[in-house]
């Protein structure tokens, strides 16, 4: 009988603590590669280093299950498959680890975190009826927003860090766009299979392009540095987190799973100004708490099912 009750108990504490534990996991890993991402563009072309990540990151997610022998996708879903690497990855990761070249870690992050903004907003144009929390979700996020950047007026004058936050906010805009055709074009394909096809097809489409436009270096060039930081988002930005992700996303609710996108960019900033000596005043951090409680009251829309489809 005690048997029975300890065997009862562990597996209700594995079925808690887990998915408890994936999330913390997320929250905290998610948030340091932004300062990975920082450090490696430091010392070499920003766009090879996201072609060499997600070229290895797919090459181990592949052959893992080559060796455990998982059918490859069919049909339709090589489409989806395709659509999904070029939005999430040839655009979306590309473009938020070049904008980190020019922008700070922090600020890099609290861009990232908005992707549930452009989510809405494509909703409303795309004919659907906005809930009133979604509406005063965008208008605090915006507000917090113009809070961060009072204190960055000046920097617009600098072009690199105007190319910076532009393709920043391209790169949310483009991982919306991926949120929302994965909800429309969910296929039954192993997920994980899924995204190591993408990272690997990302890094041919990454490769070819820093090729064709001659902004790579030789390999013996790229200093130590950043093979480290590739090896750790590969290890821990690419392959753990998003196992635990994606485990996390299956266990537990979408209110609960949600909460890392709050805490990754507080990581970010507060190891950014540790690391990096980056900028942490009042603007930046009234402004982040005020856009995070805005994209707070997105996400609970949005969860709440209050955007009418």
């Amino acid at each position: 009988m005690k048997t029975k009750i300890k065997n009862a108990f562990s597996s209700r504490v594995n079925a808690i603590g887990l998915p408890i534990l994936a999330l913390c996991w997320i929250s905290f890993f998610w948030g340091t590669t932004w300062i990975a991402s920082k450090e490696g563009v430091k010392h070499m072309p920003a766009l090879q280093l996201v072609a060499i990540r997600q070229f290895l990151g797919g090459f181990l997610y592949i052959s893992y299950f080559l060796f455990k022998k998982t059918p490859w996708p069919k049909g339709k879903q090589w489409k989806t498959i395709i659509i999904l690497s070029f939005l999430n990855f040839v655009l979306s990761n590309a473009l938020s680890t070049w904008g980190v070249k020019y922008i700070s870690s922090g600020l890099g992050a609290i861009i990232g975190a908005c992707v549930p903004l452009w989510i809405v907003i494509i909703s409303f144009f795309q004919g659907e009826r906005l809930s009133k929390f979604s509406i005063l979700g965008l208008i605090i996020s915006f507000s917090g927003v113009c809070i961060i950047f009072y204190d960055h007026l000046s920097d617009f004058l600098i072009p690199d860090f105007k190319f910076g936050i532009i393709i920043s906010i391209i790169s949310t805009l483009t991982w919306a766009f991926g949120t929302l055709y994965t909800k429309q074009k969910a296929a039954s394909f192993n997920p994980y299979f899924s995204l190591g096809i993408q990272m690997f097809l990302s890094s041919i489409l990454v490769f070819a392009y820093t090729g064709a436009a001659g902004i790579s270096v030789p390999l013996h060039e790229i200093p130590a540095i950043s093979w480290w930081s590739i090896a750790y988002l590969v290890i821990f930005g690419s392959v753990l987190t998003f196992i635990a992700f994606i485990y996390a996303l299956q266990h537990l609710p979408a209110s609960i799973s949600s909460v890392y996108s709050y805490i990754n960019p507080i990581i970010a900033v507060l190891l950014g100004a540790i690391i990096f000596g980056e900028t942490l005043n009042a603007a930046i951090a009234i402004g982040g708490s005020v856009t995070l409680f805005g994209l707070y009251l997105v996400n609970y829309a949005l969860r709440k099912g209050r955007i009418k489809e």
